[in-house]
């Protein structure tokens, strides 16, 4: 459904994100599948292509359904978007994508890494703390919603590139020790596509089912433009908005 969602709050969980709490009418009721999720907001009259940005939370409320999304600068539209403010009005149109299938009893592994890392949360939070998660940043000045994590999850590890904050490298490094540690019934990512590659490899080393979010600009976000076509391994072709995780 599109709505205008009013902008009830905002923050700056790092230096370089912001966060935004939207009141979403029944947006949330209607459409929910699953985590994982995207909306696709309108950036301002002057630019024609929305742009898609992943949920972090929503539930559905009284009188209004909320949900947050968090997301960094990258261009005009994110620029335009992150100079809005409480009591201005987004044009919404959501909740999209089909999200990661995952039971609410089932115990994941939630691996996040830079700007994945909060449609994240929104899995944590549906599986009632039967999950763990691996954050990766680039640095600690890109860490965001650790503490937000903590609360959800039993066990929670960070890695930096730089060890600034947590353990020094990537997310695999914790994913092995966890996955060595504990059973899953799966591994669920997003992040950027070499990471993705490395979390499924080791997913799969360890005989573990393993769902990953990609990213790639889209124009429609509903699978009419096809200008989110991405290659499957059997060499057929599938669509990041409709089709995704």
């Amino acid at each position: 459904m599109e709505t205008k969602c009013p902008i009830v709050y905002k923050d700056t969980p790092s230096a370089h994100a912001v966060r935004m709490e939207l009141e979403a009418g029944g947006m949330v009721a209607q459409s929910f599948r699953s985590p994982g999720q995207f909306v696709h907001i309108k950036c301002g009259h002057s630019r024609l292509l929305r742009r898609p940005i992943s949920v972090c939370t929503c539930q559905s409320d009284d009188p209004a359904d909320l949900l947050t999304i968090v997301f960094e600068v990258r261009g005009e539209g994110t620029e335009w978007l992150a100079r809005r403010e409480v009591g201005e009005s987004l044009d919404v149109l959501g909740l999209l994508g089909n999200g990661f299938q995952m039971d609410p009893r089932s115990r994941c592994l939630l691996v996040g890494g830079g700007i994945g890392v909060p449609p994240m949360l929104g899995c944590a939070q549906y599986a009632n703390g039967n999950c763990d998660a691996v954050l990766g940043f680039r640095d600690a000045g890109h860490a965001l919603l650790v503490k937000e994590f903590q609360a959800h999850c039993p066990t929670v590890a960070v890695a930096t590139e730089d060890g600034s904050l947590g353990e020094k490298g990537f997310v695999t490094g914790p994913m092995e020790a966890l996955l060595a540690a504990h059973s899953y019934d799966a591994v669920l990512c997003c992040g950027p596509k070499p990471m993705l590659k490395a979390a499924a490899a080791l997913a799969k080393a360890h005989g573990v089912p393993c769902q990953v979010s990609l990213e790639e600009r889209m124009a429609c976000g509903v699978g009419a433009c096809l200008g989110c076509a991405v290659q499957m391994a059997d060499g057929t072709m599938k669509h990041v908005c409709k089709d995704g995780p």
